[in-house]
């Protein structure tokens, strides 16, 4: 666990960045720093390593206080993202990956095959690591900082702002990706960002500050959007808030009208193929026969807010329910997506099928995350279960 014991930061000209901050960071979790420019996000986050020095109070890390840690040694010991990777421009990727366990002493053998498995594990091809820098995407870039950071197994992840610089499309694809890592390896995540929306998404608990680093509410995501502490969190966190939470809740609850009772819905017919694979819907009262697109949904993996916006998107008003197979297996109305928010609590038992909605619902519709048990500032701040994150 990571613990700010009263920690705070002022500068040599009088300037507080953060005053006398406690929070518990609990262990194998993703708790999330989130508030405007300014708000001393970073700062705590630098404080862990000791890339910034508390001026007062204390940072514990499993109950040492790292001032008390030869820097360079604590580093090696936390995995480290930021912005647009910081990746080694002359050296290769695979030595990218390998930096620490080189550090570490570990022969270049095993540093390259640690490297080369962390390579696929955060999804890139084996070739990639033949690669200099300025010859991966952005997102590739990110990857590897990931894989970087995880390189010497550390069981602390501090990710400052890791996904801002790249397009939507590909940001939704890198939290998707943290998550499923997040599912498997269990790291202790503390993770920078500045937008609410990828704050609900990643977060077990979410930390929203204040100026000098003050905690204006310490959450889990459904919580925070379901019960601001105050006007001013609520106006952070903005008006479409209600909509967010939607990507809380599990689909699993919507009335799913069999196949069987009919594909004509008004003047429109849902065309599938031999397989019962959705080809498209038709107007069958127009002139021409054009095939309009079909945007499903999965029940049993994804939240409200994907079956709602399959709805919306459908000429026909109703989303189309698909199997693992992604065969039709019926449909669903928006007056029945909306009438199973009384039915869909948000509640940690929902956790493994909301965690895998949010996730697969990526740049569609950019959604929220899924919730866990309540907390506050050193008071109970892990959240509940072992359900969330399909763990």
């Amino acid at each position: 666990m990571i613990r700010f014991d009263g920690a705070g930061k002022r500068h040599p000209d009088g300037t507080i960045a953060v005053e006398g901050l406690d929070l518990d960071v609990p262990t194998g979790r993703i708790t999330v720093l989130v508030g405007p420019s300014g708000c001393g996000k970073t700062t705590l986050l630098r404080m862990v390593n000791r890339m910034v020095e508390p001026t007062s109070g204390r940072v514990l890390l499993d109950g040492t206080d790292v001032a008390d840690l030869e820097p360079a040694k604590l580093r090696r010991g936390i995995g480290y993202v930021i912005q647009q990777a910081g990746l080694f421009p002359h050296r290769r990727v695979i030595d990218n990956v390998a930096t620490v366990p080189y550090l570490l002493g570990w022969d270049r053998k095993k540093a390259r095959a640690r490297a080369a498995e962390l390579l696929e594990l955060v999804g890139l091809a084996p070739e990639t690591g033949r690669r200099y820098p300025f010859q991966l995407s952005g997102g590739q870039q990110q990857r590897v900082g990931v894989a970087r950071a995880l390189a010497a197994d550390p069981p602390v992840l501090l990710m400052d702002e890791p996904f801002s610089a790249v397009d939507p499309v590909v940001r939704a694809g890198l939290q998707e990706e943290l998550l499923r890592l997040q599912s498997e390896l269990h790291k202790t995540v503390l993770f920078v960002t500045h937008d609410i929306e990828e704050a609900v998404r990643l977060g077990d608990q979410v930390v929203v500050l204040r100026e000098h680093g003050r905690i204006a509410q310490l959450a889990d995501p459904h919580t925070l959007l379901t019960a601001p502490a105050d006007q001013g969190v609520a106006a952070f966190l903005g008006r479409d808030r209600g909509l967010r939470g939607l990507g809380l809740r599990p689909a699993r609850h919507v009335a799913v009208r069999p196949l069987a009772a009919g594909l004509r819905y008004g003047g429109w017919e849902l065309v599938l193929d031999d397989e019962r694979r959705p080809i498209g819907w038709i107007d069958r009262e127009a002139a021409t026969a054009a095939l309009h697109p079909v945007t499903g949904f999965h029940p049993a993996s994804d939240t409200l807010r994907t079956a709602l916006d399959a709805a919306v998107l459908s000429p026909a008003a109703v989303a189309v329910a698909l199997d693992d197979d992604g065969r039709a297996t019926g449909t669903a109305s928006r007056e029945a997506v909306l009438t199973a928010l009384d039915a869909a609590p948000s509640t940690a038992s929902d956790g493994a099928a909301v965690q895998e909605g949010a996730a697969q619902e990526g740049a569609a519709v950019n959604g929220g995350g899924r919730a866990s048990g309540g907390a506050t500032a050193k008071d109970d701040a892990t959240p509940k279960d072992g359900a969330g994150r399909g763990r």
